[in-house]
């Protein structure tokens, strides 16, 4: 049977417990919203199938568990993942402060060169947000990553987020060795309406 797909890319998504990373991946694959997912245990992944830049790109997502007394089952799961969402909450300073944490995890954890993207989820709710979006893109700024502010809950940016995660590992991946290795981030991502207003 043939292959239905031209890349196989596994992502994985990290941050604090109750930040939304289960929410944000269902929202993806599915195209759902629950309120009352219970936390993730360990390790579970969804698969979707994208296109991106005419290609056919699987992409097999992982939701890792944010809490403690997991964190040795998922630094295993930092081996072979291309891609590494970085999700904090924007009502939630403490889990933004983690952030540099979770950073350093990739580091000691991670290939070398994987990609990566900075998300401040729950964005939906304003009147509750404790860290500004400019803090948000400062961080990911410093840090030379992608960032956007999404709300898996309104479906805001869910979908631009991993599929400019998808194009940043496709042009690794595709580029003769020896080219530059920066990636270039390009201004055609959409601007979601709701989530940058004060």
């Amino acid at each position: 049977m043939a292959k239905k797909y031209d890349f196989l890319f596994k992502l994985l998504l990290i941050g604090d417990s109750g930040v939304g990373k289960t929410c944000l991946i269902i929202r993806f694959a599915e195209d759902n919203f629950n309120s009352t997912y219970i936390s993730t245990i360990g390790i579970d992944f969804k698969v979707k199938t994208i296109e991106v830049d005419g290609k056919k790109v699987k992409l097999q997502v992982w939701d890792t568990a944010g809490q403690e007394r997991f964190k040795t089952i998922t630094t295993a799961y930092y081996r072979g993942a291309m891609g590494i969402i970085l999700v904090y909450d924007i009502t939630d300073d403490k889990s933004f402060e983690n952030i540099q944490n979770w950073m350093k995890s990739i580091r000691e954890n991670a290939s070398a060169g994987v990609s990566q993207m900075l998300l401040g989820n729950k964005c939906d709710i304003e009147a509750k947000r404790k860290v500004t979006k400019e803090t948000g893109e400062k961080l990911a700024k410093d840090h030379g990553i992608r960032f956007f502010e999404t709300s898996a809950k309104s479906s805001i940016n869910v979908d631009e987020s991993f599929m400019a995660l998808a194009l940043d590992i496709l042009h690794k991946s595709s580029r003769k060795p020896g080219q530059n290795d920066r990636v270039r981030i390009t201004s055609t991502q959409k601007k979601s309406s709701k989530c940058n207003l004060f």
